[in-house]
């Protein structure tokens, strides 16, 4: 087929062409279920093949696990004779690299079906199906993610541990937690500005940055997006510049969940709000304080909804590691108002802006499948008029209200995920297939690998 099914015109690629006659190559990225960025690096002779015909991918690619290895469990390998599906770009997604020599772009992309149908165990395509069902419904969502992350030493410690980056400004070294320091961030600011010089160039609007509640971290702020799509978007693409820029500067920018033991992890918090068509924002209250039903019933969703889906939020073994107690990440279905010992924050400021700040999932969670499992949540609420029970008010950690369980450990979020109806209808049978199996093989993985621990509490002593 010659007609691009995500709508990109190969106009989009004339016109950057045009205006960038210095660009050499492009990186052309898939996202599979884990939020790695995949693909190919093609040359600039090669884009307008690439616009009018889109680009020849196994399908496999998106059935592979953290290690890059197969998972024959998906359906995606052998059951398909791993055979060719045809990727298209995003449009809007061709942008500029900052920094990079020779000069080098980069695209997004989706998978098809050789006939133009979504190939739905594509992560894009979950959450296009949930904004499309919104959108059926009268909704259309807006919002941001929030971008924690460290920026860590490419060499270890004398004990192989990891240690907070140097400062790029003159190398002085902190091993504090420098929360919220203004000085602090000066002694990043030449890495930071070419951060925020990248960000612009992909028209992204990355606005405040902080010193964050450990040794060497940091968050970013996403300007807040009248799409979600785009929000996703602009979560993606700001990790791969951060990563970029950090390894320029020689050092690691680390996106696991919880990297440092003795120290809080990262976090990817969801601000989400759900404008009507006309652009009206449905969670907006009549008297300050005095929640309407649209607002409750999607908090009532959204705590139902938890358990069975926090495979999606914390979706590798890192991942769980980052819930303790008094950690500023949450472990329990709670909600509250400007509490940030809760799950499900309504945070203060104008009554407008009207939000709920989603905040268990962690920084190494696939924003695709979040948001389309929030969106989800927030549908499955408002159809079934869920009452969210009372306001967590105070520490949530000690004194939170009675709520659905939700699972203690990656095992179990895994087998939630697996029997979850939810789940399946959220993200699609396909997808819902694909990401379970990948989990299970990582997981097993996992469980069969000996860890430095066994060794120290076990080798000498039983």
């Amino acid at each position: 087929m010659t007609h691009s099914p995500s709508g990109s015109l190969p106009q989009e690629a004339e016109d950057f062409l045009a205006a960038n006659p210095d660009i050499e190559a492009i990186d052309i990225v898939l996202h599979d279920a884990n939020g790695i960025g995949r693909g190919k690096i093609i040359r600039r002779h090669e884009l307008m093949g690439f616009y009018t015909g889109g680009r020849h991918l196994p399908i496999s690619i998106l059935g592979l696990d953290i290690c890059g290895e197969d998972v024959h469990e998906t359906g995606l390998i052998w059951d398909q004779g791993d055979g060719d599906l045809r990727a298209w770009p995003i449009p809007g997604t061709l942008k500029r690299l900052h920094g990079t020599t020779p000069p080098r772009a980069e695209v997004f992309m989706c998978m098809y079906t050789l006939d133009g149908a979504p190939m739905t165990s594509d992560p894009r395509h979950a959450l296009a199906r949930q904004v499309a069902a919104m959108a059926a419904e009268g909704m259309r969502p807006a919002g941001a993610f929030e971008l924690e992350f460290f920026l860590l030493a490419n060499d270890r410690d004398a004990q192989g541990r990891v240690q907070p980056a140097r400062a790029v400004l003159d190398g002085r070294p902190s091993a504090k937690t420098e929360v919220y320091s203004v000085d602090h961030l000066h002694g990043m600011l030449p890495l930071f500005s070419d951060i925020y010089r990248a960000a612009e160039a992909c028209g992204i609007r990355a606005e405040t940055l902080i010193s964050e509640y450990a040794p060497g971290q940091y968050e970013l702020t996403l300007h807040y997006r009248e799409d979600v799509m785009q929000a996703a978007d602009d979560l993606m693409r700001l990790k791969r510049i951060v990563r970029l820029q950090a390894r320029q500067h020689g050092m690691t920018a680390c996106f696991m969940a919880k990297p440092v033991e003795q120290y809080a992890g990262s976090g990817m918090h969801f601000h989400v709000s759900l404008p009507d068509l006309s652009g009206r924002n449905l969670f907006v209250e009549t008297i300050e304080g005095r929640w309407n039903d649209t607002i409750r019933h999607a908090l009532g969703g959204l705590i139902a909804t938890m358990g069975e889906s926090m495979l999606v939020f914390a979706p590798h073994a890192n991942s769980w590691r980052r819930f303790a107690a008094q950690s500023y990440a949450p472990v329990s279905p709670t909600w509250g108002v400007n509490n940030r010992s809760v799950a499900l924050r309504i945070p203060a400021g104008d009554i407008r802006a009207r939000r709920i700040e989603h905040r268990p999932a962690g920084v190494d969670a696939n924003p695709y499948l979040v948001a389309a499992t929030v969106l989800a949540g927030i549908r499955h609420g408002l159809t079934q008029r869920l009452d969210p029970g009372p306001e967590t008010t105070g520490n949530g950690y000690v004194a939170a209200p009675e709520a659905p369980p939700i699972p203690v450990d990656w095992r179990s979020a895994i087998a939630a995920a697996e029997g979850s109806a939810f789940l399946k209808d959220a993200l699609g049978p396909d997808m819902h297939r694909t990401f379970t199996a990948i989990k299970a093989a990582e997981q097993a993985r996992v469980a069969r690998t000996i860890a430095d621990v066994d060794y120290d509490l076990y080798l000498h002593t039983v």
